[in-house]
């Protein structure tokens, strides 16, 4: 790699100007008689004959061209090359000098050269790494007082915004962030404290003291501490104390203090957060130092250079990463990227007109707040959505319907990690774990024209529906007169005959056909969603399918279950994928028997479970049941010859479109087990 620094015309001249500057301090040196002694070193005197020294003129032109020769060496062939060259020309001129005064009995000045010479390469190479130690100084300077375009607010504003993060999420009592002073004692950096609370001063200084010992034995173990407190109302308290570090240096500590037990599957949530706490206590711990005076590298130009071309390098991926955020400003979907304590880092204009916010009100909101922006009945709470997000990594996406201005925007928050796609796996093998969280993502599509598309294809699928039917209907029933008449020859009884099933059959496939567009067109138009029980839903189906139920001797029953929060869906689509299920259990259940509707709260998600104790389905059929038009054989024949085999299909792609899963346990001759999930409200 090329040098940043360009020694040209200029640089040798300051070089030489030194060294003959170098050179007359020397010369007065030597004139003063001051290198008298270590000249006596270099000579064979005789006492009677002493050596005697050239004229003055002759004297000073050695000692310029000993150190300008020395300068220009160093500027020339570097440090160690110039220092190879001066080392053998001085070894070369002291045996010349020794030969010279036991021979000739003439003192050649050797000392004053040598001076001059080594003085000269000194100062040269003092000169060029000062050059070099101010370029650098001078750039982390500008580096360091210049704050990155995705950095966002400042480290207090951003603490605070981080600890109203947690408070979203966690049941906070009180949230302290302590950072390590000069003598590595924590003291209070940022502090969120709800109502005071009815505590003596005497036991609040104790607890204050308590949750320092707590966070320096956190900081000492560099592990997360828990400790469970006493009941208070009845209600119990606890106590987290959790390092703050990045890069294996120890930075501070968050202190926590919770209304309630804490949750140990918010363990990941609150080193993600608070690895973003130690990054910002680190990047304004090193502002506050402030940059050094420029300064010389009196050791090596080398390590200086190579300082200097490691900060080009640091530089460059600065550089890089600030553009990489800012090129989308010029994408057409709606773009927010957030860091992990909530503070927005970047909003492009297409979500500053999604929010309906200028840019100037933009720069008050944090994550929270614009999320507010886009509240509908479906996301109605964006702290749940973020904080599902930061538990388990996986993106949520919504689509959000305003009816007030006719728009439709698909909304998705993910979290970026810092290896993408299949580089976690490899980025897990190499380090031993997991791929650290960077920030999070948030992106709006405004789908509104693909749903009015979508809805045109709807309507001509509708009236393709009707215009075809209604033909093949007056075919297949005029066909059906002319049959029924005894007057008509056996021969076109026969035409007519195929006349009638060929109708019949262009009806059937008709029917597939639209049954399969209306099925993969996705017209998201018309789901319409909104908070909806599953219970209501259990009710109603068990309430519209007891009289078929009934005709095949079967037992309708629901399975009380626990109170459950509501989902985001479209009742209709979700009652039909219902009674889809329902429908095929009663088919295939032998008389006498019960199918059982149950629902029930898992995680994040709710389940809805139609059990029936029918003649079950065989292990290899079980994956294949939710595809398109395929019919599970049973003793040789095939369950339901006017089947189509969309049922199924039809509730699987329901359901996913909801952002739910299927599942099936089955076991022959034991009876079925069919469910589904929807994601909580």
């Amino acid at each position: 790699m090329k040098s940043p620094v360009s020694f040209s015309f200029k640089s040798v001249s300051a070089s030489v100007a030194l060294s003959l500057g170098v050179s007359a301090l020397v010369a007065a040196a030597w004139g003063a008689g001051v290198l008298a002694s270590p000249a006596a070193l270099f000579l064979f005197d005789d006492p009677a004959t002493p050596s005697v020294p050239p004229q003055a003129w002759v004297v000073l032109l050695l000692i310029a061209a000993a150190g300008v020769g020395g300068g220009f060496a160093l500027e020339r062939l570097g440090a160690r090359n110039a220092l190879r060259l001066v080392a053998l020309a001085l070894i070369v001129l002291c045996v010349a000098s020794l030969a010279a005064s036991r021979f000739l009995h003439l003192d050649i000045v050797f000392a004053p050269m040598m001076f001059a010479g080594s003085g000269s390469l000194a100062a040269a190479q003092a000169r060029r790494l000062w050059t070099i130690d101010r370029l650098l100084t001078t750039n982390v300077e500008r580096i360091a007082v210049q704050p990155s375009a995705l950095e966002g607010r400042g480290a207090s504003a951003r603490l605070s915004s981080g600890l109203k993060l947690l408070d979203t999420v966690l049941p906070l009592e009180e949230a302290v962030i302590f950072r390590l002073d000069e003598a590595g004692l924590p003291v209070q950096a940022a502090r969120l404290r709800q109502a005071a609370g009815v505590g003596a001063a005497g036991d609040r200084n104790f607890a204050w003291r308590e949750g320092v010992v707590m966070c320096e034995r956190a900081m000492s173990g560099g592990e997360m501490i828990v400790q469970a407190g006493a009941e208070v109302a009845g209600v119990s308290r606890s106590s987290v104390a959790v390092p703050l570090g990045h890069d294996g240096q120890r930075v501070g500590a968050l202190l926590l203090r919770l209304r309630g037990r804490f949750d140990e599957s918010d363990g990941p949530l609150l080193k993600t957060v608070s690895a973003q706490f130690a990054r910002n206590l680190q990047r304004d711990d090193a502002r506050s130092l402030g940059v050094p005076e420029a300064r010389s590298t009196f050791f090596s130009s080398r390590a200086a250079r190579q300082r200097l071309e490691a900060f080009g390098v640091v530089s460059g991926l600065l550089t890089e990463q600030a553009f990489a955020g800012l090129v989308l400003s010029e994408a057409s979907d709606a773009h927010a990227v957030a860091y992990l304590d909530g503070t927005l880092a970047y909003v492009n204009p297409r979500m500053l007109e999604a929010a309906r916010v200028t840019a100037r009100e933009c720069r008050a909101l944090d994550l929270f707040q614009l999320l507010e922006r886009f509240r509908t009945g479906v996301f109605d709470e964006p702290s749940i959505a973020v904080r599902r997000v930061l538990q388990t990594g996986q993106a949520y996406e919504r689509e959000l319907t305003f009816l007030d201005h006719s728009q439709t925007l698909a909304l998705r928050i993910a979290l970026v990690i810092e290896a993408a796609g299949g580089d976690r796996t490899e980025h897990a093998e190499r380090n031993g774990h997991a791929p650290p969280p960077l920030c999070l993502a948030v992106t709006v599509r405004d789908v509104t024209r693909l749903k009015e598309l979508d809805k045109l294809k709807s309507d001509m699928l509708s009236l393709m529906s009707h215009e075809l039917r209604t033909p093949i209907t007056s075919i297949n029933g005029f066909a059906e007169l002319l049959m029924a008449d005894e007057r008509i020859p056996a021969d076109a009884r026969e035409f007519l005959s195929i006349i009638n099933g060929e109708s019949q059959r262009v009806a059937r496939m008709l029917s597939t056909f639209l049954s399969v567009a209306r099925l993969e067109q996705k017209d998201r138009q018309e789901v319409l969603m909104a908070p909806l029980m599953l219970d209501d839903v259990v009710r109603e189906t068990i309430g519209n399918f007891q009289t078929a139920a009934r005709r095949k001797r079967i037992r309708l029953a629901e399975r009380d279950g626990q109170k459950l929060p509501p989902v985001a869906a479209d009742r209709g689509l979700i009652m039909q994928a219902v009674a889809n299920l329902v429908d095929n259990a009663i088919k295939y259940s032998p008389e006498r028997t019960t199918v059982t509707l149950s629902t029930a709260l898992e995680a994040d998600a709710v389940r809805l479970t139609v059990e029936d104790r029918g003649y079950g389905i065989p292990s290899e059929d079980q994956d294949r049941v939710w595809e398109k038009f395929y019919r599970v054989s049973r003793d040789g024949r095939i369950k339901e010859e006017e089947s189509t085999g969309l049922g199924l299909s039809f509730v699987r792609e329901v359901v996913e479109r909801h952002g739910g899963q299927v599942s099936l346990e089955s076991e022959v001759g034991h009876g079925s087990k069919f469910s589904f999930t929807l994601p909580r409200l």
